[in-house]
């Protein structure tokens, strides 16, 4: 993906994030309080000044295993809208290189299961999208700005169930 100047304003100096080893544990320790709570704690819906979480199932690209994630997202109508940010490091979250070879796959929202087909928003849309994720954190710009890529708004879009869904 090109580079866009609609996240990455010239800011100054880049907001503070916590050492990376921080943020895989915070992950790792926010995906190990779901699965011991059964799944009835550690996912949320987002509200008006936040986003939810949800768990997000994919098919590994290489090996063909499922993999889950808890992410961050907020809702546009029916689709659900998340940020491939790898905790804005510089590589591609490994689930969004693994939804870009399988998209149909699952997420798990507090208290639903819910099948979805995921893709990249892209033009208007992805401006769209991005303006209102800037409105739950204004320091959005300056994280982005650490990628050397943009970041990818991935909208996960309702499908149907059965066999040709």
């Amino acid at each position: 993906m090109g580079d866009t100047t609609a996240d990455r304003p010239d800011t100054g100096r880049s907001p503070r994030l916590p050492p990376r080893w921080f943020v895989r544990s915070a992950w790792v320790v926010h995906r190990a309080w779901y699965r011991v709570t059964g799944g009835r704690r550690g996912l949320w819906r987002p509200g008006p000044t936040r986003w939810g979480t949800l768990l997000l199932r994919t098919v590994g690209r290489r090996t063909g295993r499922e993999h889950a994630v808890i992410v961050g997202y907020l809702e546009d109508g029916p689709n659900l809208v998340t940020l491939a940010m790898n905790g804005w490091a510089a590589p591609e979250p490994a689930w969004w290189l693994n939804l870009q070879a399988f998209p149909d796959t699952t997420v798990v929202l507090d208290g639903e299961t819910r099948p979805v087909h995921a893709r990249a928003a892209r033009g208007a849309e992805r401006e769209r999208l991005w303006a209102r994720w800037r409105t739950l954190d204004e320091k959005l710009d300056g994280f982005a700005a650490r990628r050397p890529t943009e970041t990818a708004v991935v909208v996960l879009q309702p499908r149907r169930h059965g066999p040709d869904a």
